[in-house]
């Protein structure tokens, strides 16, 4: 498989953990890049972020239009928004990211896989159905793929993977109940959410980059 392309940013050199950060419809690796100094704290061992770029291809419910996009989207049913192959595909691809960290002596158990809508999802659905498991999952203004079979192939280590989970209340994108939904999907299979809302649309705000700070601080010192 030709690896997507990325964008990166080492904080130190030799880093020890990386977080894996998928953007959102339409947007690409460079989306989230410029969020890497909100977020440093002293003290952090040296991370190395990687950004990278979804492929391009045609998005139903924009009129077809051809543009970076982790999935198609093909309705506006929640049931039946994600395109399930799409969906597999980007996973695989994310999975091949993961392989070239690890060749890069960084273990499995100290990555980070993030993701805003789009990219929380793949985020969310590689996480869960992955036999090694990940230090964490950060799944932003997102929701649960394939939820009706993510029990059947969710894993022990994937459900045991700490997940950090933000959602706009006024999002008019992805409704925040819909994230809510998720949310008891993954907790009825077992896994531990911490679950942060807050008073803005489909956007990050600096209180969520504080508090997903405060929860990376937690993985880095326990890894």
């Amino acid at each position: 498989m030709t690896l997507l392309e990325t964008v990166e940013h080492q904080t130190g050199p030799d880093p020890r953990w990386s977080i894996l950060w998928l953007h959102g419809l339409g947007a690409d690796g460079h989306d989230f890049a410029p969020i890497v100094p909100e977020l440093l704290r002293a003290g952090w061992p040296a991370l190395r972020f990687v950004f990278p770029h979804a492929p391009v291809r045609a998005v139903t419910i924009n009129n077809g239009a051809r543009m970076r996009a982790w999935y198609d989207i093909r309705n506006l049913q929640i049931d039946q928004r994600a395109d399930e192959q799409g969906v597999r595909e980007s996973i695989a691809q994310v999975e091949a990211l993961i392989a070239r960290e690890v060749e890069r002596a960084v273990p499995p158990e100290r990555i980070l896989l993030a993701g805003f809508s789009q990219g929380g999802a793949i985020a969310l659905a590689a996480g869960v159905r992955r036999e090694a498991a990940l230090g964490g999952l950060v799944a932003l203004s997102t929701y649960l793929p394939m939820a009706s079979t993510t029990g059947a192939e969710a894993t022990k280590a994937g459900l045991g993977t700490p997940v950090f989970m933000a959602h706009g209340v006024h999002d008019p994108v992805v409704p925040e109940s819909l994230g809510q939904r998720s949310r008891v999907v993954l907790e009825s299979l077992g896994m531990a959410i911490d679950w942060h809302a807050y008073p803005m649309p489909h956007s990050v705000c600096a209180e969520e980059i504080r508090d997903l700070g405060d929860w990376m601080h937690q993985r880095f010192l326990a890894g």
